[in-house]
């Protein structure tokens, strides 16, 4: 089979959906087809890289306007195109020669253009953007949903779609996992500020509302006077009202921020961190959860959405009020090592639900599906 993969703007650094697009293009070749990728070219945004107040709109020439003709001209020589980020799904003409599929990993923002709180609010051109994406996505010939939560969302606002859309949840990287302690130490030495000597507390994210990294602070700052810990931030650097945030607490000089950081990197983060820390508001699957998981990391995670289903009982939930909840697991995962190995066990189960092999099985199946209704 002939598949062309439609990836996500790399100006935009979407890490997340740039990695699933390239573990789609690994496990099609794998399993013996041709694919490629296509991205938006990275054009007028390299000016908008000089121009901070103008970036973004020449990086929306690039994806609305150059890409385009260059999408029309790619389907031609192949069977079937998927759209490995619904946030694309504007790219599904209404007068396509060729099936198209989409990934839909969440309807946050889509929600929040209709008013719903997912703390995703939009501007009204944000909201004319959220307009397009959901006209794409009720005409896209297949549809997966990655969470049932997902699912359930999709169900409600994509009514007018003519085939229901599916559940099929991603997978971990094919590199996601446990490193020798030799091969840990020695990438960890490269992060600066980071002290071996100290366990430490790990969160991977951004610093938009709904990772709550405020709270992940908050927790962090009630266990200092038991554990001599340190607390790293790998994603997005903290916002200017969270550095302030931790100088009240007195944690500031505790905190290391990693910023983007390569695969390498975080993989060894994940292998020796105390604990993953995902306190997190609304999610549309939660990938760090089995990302840490195949690291041999114990995950401790709110009870919102769609992270009980993915964690399926291998990690510690709380509610996103419970922050002394938080503060006290993070304490006996310490204390206890014997508790610690039995959820990193846990973890480990948990993830052999997420076998790259299988997602890539289940999106054959789908795209055989929708051929054969054409």
């Amino acid at each position: 089979m002939k598949i062309l993969l439609v990836g996500n703007y790399l100006l935009d650094c979407q890490h997340s959906m740039l990695g699933f697009a390239t573990l789609m293009e690994e496990g099609l070749r794998r399993a013996g087809h041709q694919v490629r990728i296509l991205q938006p070219p990275v054009v007028f945004g390299k000016v908008g890289q000089r121009l901070p107040r103008t970036g973004k709109w020449l990086g929306y020439v690039d994806k609305f306007m150059l890409l385009p003709p260059i999408l029309r001209g790619a389907v031609r020589d192949v069977d079937i195109v998927h759209i490995c980020d619904h946030s694309n799904a504007m790219y599904v003409s209404p007068r396509r020669r060729v099936p198209h599929v989409v990934t839909c990993h969440d309807l946050l923002a889509v929600r929040g253009g209709l008013g719903e709180q997912t703390d995703c609010p939009a501007s009204p051109l944000g909201t004319a953007l959220q307009r397009w994406i959901v006209r794409g996505l009720i005409r896209a010939d297949g549809l997966a949903c990655v969470s049932t939560a997902t699912l359930t969302d999709a169900n409600r606002l994509l009514s007018g779609r003519k085939q229901a859309p599916e559940l099929l949840p991603i997978a971990v990287k094919y590199d996601y996992k446990p490193l020798s302690e030799d091969e840990r130490a020695k990438r960890l030495r490269a992060i600066d500020g980071l002290d071996l000597s100290r366990p430490f507390v790990l969160h991977v994210g951004s610093s938009l509302r709904r990772k709550n990294r405020e709270g992940v602070v908050r927790v962090f700052a009630k266990i200092c006077d038991q554990i001599d810990a340190q607390l790293v931030f790998a994603g997005k650097p903290l916002r200017a009202t969270q550095r302030r945030l931790a100088e009240q607490l007195g944690v500031l000089e505790r905190i290391v921020e990693t910023g983007e950081i390569p695969n390498e990197s975080l993989v060894a983060l994940y292998s020796g961190a105390l604990v993953f820390l995902f306190p997190s508001r609304f999610e549309g699957f939660g990938w760090p959860i089995i990302e840490a998981q195949s690291c041999g990391c114990p995950v401790i995670c709110s009870n919102r959405g769609p992270l009980p289903e993915v964690a399926g009982g291998s990690a510690w939930l709380r509610d996103i009020e419970d922050e002394d909840g938080f503060a006290a697991d993070i304490v006996r995962l310490y204390i206890d090592e014997k508790l610690r190995n039995e959820l990193i066990e846990r973890g480990f189960q948990n993830v052999s639900r997420y076998n790259p092999e299988t997602m890539i099985a289940r999106y054959l199946s789908l795209y055989e599906r929708v051929l054969s209704h054409q």
